[in-house]
């Protein structure tokens, strides 16, 4: 009784389903094939092969999975080459646009002093120096000596000759200072070379006085300046004492040939 009870319940339901609404689908069963041999496939006849092969490829459950090989590139590579010859250079490119200037860098340590140059190219030449003892010509013509060095810048005065030998060439200026003698003559030159260049002079007198005489030469390397004295009929002498020194002779470098 129970079971036709539920059977009516289940045709009223279907009947009274509201209008205009579809039923349920039903759901077919799957129809499994027969049993076919898997170990001789080429035996089965054809109908059940092809209707097999039809249902893998349509229905997504027996689809056959899609295989994408990959290829480890690691394998394929060889080994490093050698490296090939080097290249013709390109054309120069143009010039970039100068850079802003940089800080200034920080003061370097003092170097050493270098080795002394030739004293020969100094531009830097004068003396001074002076006798102090008297002098009285005993020969036509008297080298005067200095016993007294002043100044003597690079040693261009040589006090054992009493020449100054010029070294670089140039426009020099000299002064020659001398004390005269009571009652005799003064009379001194000022040599370049073997030749006169300016005369010294003072005539007999009472008193004696100081007496000077300056001027500038052009010299040339080689080229030697000193003072003599020159006697005649009168005695020649100049003056001068141990502790006071009344002779000089001076000479220094106005400005040189070559700067």
């Amino acid at each position: 009784m129970g079971a036709i009870f539920l059977l009516l319940l289940a045709s009223s339901l279907h009947a009274s389903s509201p209008p205009g609404e579809k039923p349920f689908p039903r759901r077919e069963a799957r129809r499994f094939p027969g049993c076919v041999r898997c170990c001789a496939p080429a035996e089965l006849p054809g109908s059940i092969t092809s209707s097999r092969y039809a249902r893998m490829t349509s229905d997504s459950f027996y689809s056959m999975p899609k295989v994408q090989p990959t290829i480890d590139i690691t394998i394929l590579k060889g080994e490093k080459g050698e490296a090939g010859e080097r290249g013709i250079p390109g054309p120069e490119g143009k010039a970039g646009e100068p850079g802003l200037r940089g800080y200034h860098g920080r003061k370097g340590q003092k170097g050493q002093a270098g080795p002394p140059g030739d004293s020969c190219k100094q531009h830097y030449v004068a003396f001074s120096v002076g006798r102090s003892k008297p002098l009285h010509s005993s020969d036509y013509y008297q080298h005067v000596t200095f016993d007294t060095e002043f100044v003597n810048l690079h040693k261009h005065f040589n006090m054992f000759t009493g020449k100054f030998f010029c070294y670089v060439p140039g426009i020099y200026f000299f002064n020659l200072n001398v004390h005269t003698w009571n009652y005799k003559e003064t009379y001194l030159h000022i040599m370049r070379n073997d030749k006169e260049a300016a005369i010294l002079y003072s005539q007999p007198s009472e008193r004696s006085i100081m007496q000077s005489q300056s001027l500038m030469l052009d010299l040339q390397e080689g080229d030697e300046v000193w003072v003599r004295m020159f006697k005649r009929e009168r005695e020649n002498a100049i003056y001068s004492e141990e502790f006071d020194v009344y002779i000089t002779f001076n000479g220094h470098l106005i400005k040189p040939a070559v700067e």
